[in-house]
């Protein structure tokens, strides 16, 4: 007897996991080159856990595909949760992001990196960075939407059936007039969801964003998710109303107030306080972790570390004073004592 499931079962589960994931607006955070590394992942996660609103799920940070399929320990590199399930410690699944331009070596990534345990394939067509566009990889290939489906085209036909594959994208490479294209060639790739950051690659992050522009995607018979530009919760609902979907991706606005997902979810989730936010001294706990986490050495942890509390200035008054105090300083037990006492 046949006990391997037949494609029409697979098909079938597939269809059940999207319509579980979406069955409530969904919240995730988003995948940002030398931010959300799995440290950091880890920590954003169980600050939503503990807040009542865990994200739905996150995205890797992108796994560069280049001349030949990556071996595993680059995978566990950027994405450790593998070992666990490909779930953070407060139980947040990690999809993997892949970005590259040949069709068939994505499509052989992917499959191993499914292998590997990876619960679903995300396609980075949304990197702005000069140096990966200049070696045609992430926004670069919004200008060539017959690459983009044939990548995700690929990809999708690679993975098992029953594992998701999506793609992130902006609205366009230098402007918005391939926009047609785009949605044409998602429409026929066979990807399962899509996540838009609204704005082009040339506007970079520089507001506004431009969230009525994701309107034109809703027509796709596929789950659409809005990112860009969401710092609270008053631009949270702007941009859902403006982009006509309930689906958000959280990035900076996720790492500069920690609990802006709980805030933003107040209306969806009505047990949540309409106060219920993160204050500083509950905060503490959670940097001293970031400062006791693994990296290379204290120089690149210390040098993460205010990479974070820069941008926490711009959501706590506390974190400018703790800035000025420690802006120079190297030592991170140092570090660690200022933190404490900037309680008080």
């Amino acid at each position: 007897m046949n006990n391997t499931p037949s494609l029409f079962q697979a098909l079938q589960e597939r269809q059940h996991t999207i319509q579980r994931l979406f069955a409530n607006p969904v919240r995730l955070l988003a995948p940002m080159e030398g931010l959300t590394d799995p440290l950091m992942r880890q920590i954003l996660t169980q600050i939503a856990t503990d807040l009542g609103r865990p994200y739905d799920w996150s995205v890797s940070e992108f796994i560069r595909v280049t001349q030949h399929v990556l071996p595993a320990h680059v995978f566990y590199k950027y994405v450790p949760e593998l070992h666990h399930d490909a779930k953070t410690a407060a139980g947040t699944p990690i999809h993997l992001q892949l970005l590259g331009s040949e069709a068939q070596l994505m499509a052989d990534n992917a499959a191993y990196a499914c292998e590997l345990g990876a619960p679903a394939i995300d396609i980075n067509f949304g990197c702005p960075a000069k140096t990966v566009n200049s070696h045609r990889g992430g926004s670069v290939l919004l200008d060539e939407p017959e690459v983009m489906y044939e990548i995700i085209s690929a990809v999708r036909r690679a993975v098992p059936t029953h594992i998701p594959v999506s793609a992130k994208i902006r609205l366009g490479y230098t402007d918005t007039s391939r926009m047609d294209d785009i949605r044409g060639a998602i429409n026929d790739s066979g990807a399962d969801w899509l996540t838009i950051h609204a704005r082009t690659k040339t506007q970079g992050y520089k507001p506004p964003a431009y969230w009525d522009k994701i309107q034109s995607f809703n027509s796709l018979d596929i789950p659409v998710i809005a990112n860009g530009e969401i710092w609270n919760a008053e631009q949270a609902q702007d941009c859902m109303a403006q982009s006509g979907s309930n689906h958000l991706m959280l990035g900076r606005g996720a790492v500069t107030r920690p609990d802006l997902i709980a805030r933003v979810d107040n209306e969806y989730y009505p047990d949540l306080e309409n106060t219920r936010t993160l204050l500083w001294k509950d905060l503490i706990p959670h940097q001293i972790k970031f400062l006791q986490g693994q990296a290379k050495n204290d120089v690149a942890l210390v040098g993460r570390y205010k990479q974070w509390l820069a941008m926490l200035t711009k959501g706590y008054a506390e974190a400018q004073n703790l800035w000025t105090a420690i802006k120079r300083e190297k030592d991170k037990a140092a570090i660690i004592k200022a933190l404490q006492a900037s309680v008080a």
